[in-house]
């Protein structure tokens, strides 16, 4: 079976995901060929030192925002052996790892069957996550669904793809969001097949993928919305 790495990216000042790591470590270890993982500087030095005492390859940059840290990751994997990348939010990862733990193992197995493989949620596992997300990504989705000619939930932070894939992304990607992006950089650019898959895992657990501050009710919805027309810009301009 061709050898598959996990790319991630994490910002932890407070170290909220040390426990979830520590318990998840063994098993991740066991999923992936490889484990590439960029981290802020502003991060928890423990969760540091934790991750640094693991078969995870680290590299600590600085905060410069999560299309910046995902470029790194996907730069960073590119020197290991892996053919096939799984990338995955490291927090998303987490909750994925905690409770579908065998839904994970079953997804990663069939990675090398897809150039790009965008992981979506279940209708269950969206309707998990905070109103403020629901309402504006149904927008993105729908704008980059149109694009693609193909119904996806673009906006889980999860996706998969070739070394070929991984090769242009490296080259094109610029973006302030990579969402819609890479995705579009594989099929426009790349020309490559697109396809799409429903997991469970994706789901939202405040605890885990609930923002590291706090900030008013309006603000939540207007950083979405926010967001939202980035990631839909990105899909209908990015290699056209």
């Amino acid at each position: 079976m061709p050898k598959i790495a996990l790319l991630t990216v994490t910002h932890d000042p407070q170290g909220k995901n040390i426990r979830l790591f520590k318990e998840l470590k063994n098993e991740l270890e066991d999923i992936y060929e490889e484990l590439f993982l960029t981290i802020s500087e502003e991060s928890s030095i423990e969760l540091i030192k934790e991750i640094e005492n693991s078969k995870f390859a680290i590299k600590i940059i600085p905060k410069k925002g999560a299309a910046e840290a995902r470029r790194e990751v996907v730069n960073f994997g590119l020197n290991g052996d892996s053919v096939f990348y799984h990338y995955c939010d490291f927090d998303r990862l987490l909750t994925w790892g905690k409770n579908y733990l065998q839904e994970l193992k079953k997804i990663v197995s069939t990675l090398p069957n897809y150039d790009y493989l965008i992981l979506g949620r279940t209708e269950r596992a969206m309707n998990t996550h905070p109103p403020e997300w629901i309402e504006t990504e149904k927008i993105t989705n729908k704008v980059c669904s149109l694009e693609l000619g193909l119904d996806v939930d673009i906006t889980a932070g999860a996706c998969s793809f070739s070394k070929k894939a991984a090769e242009y992304i490296n080259k094109y990607s610029c973006e302030r969001m990579t969402d819609s992006e890479w995705a579009m950089i594989a099929h426009r650019m790349a020309k490559l097949k697109v396809d799409y898959a429903q997991v469970e895992g994706l789901e939202y657990h405040e605890e885990t993928n609930g923002l590291n501050r706090i900030i008013s009710d309006s603000e939540k919805w207007l950083g979405r919305l926010k967001l939202a027309l980035i990631i839909s810009e990105t899909a209908i301009k990015t290699g056209k």
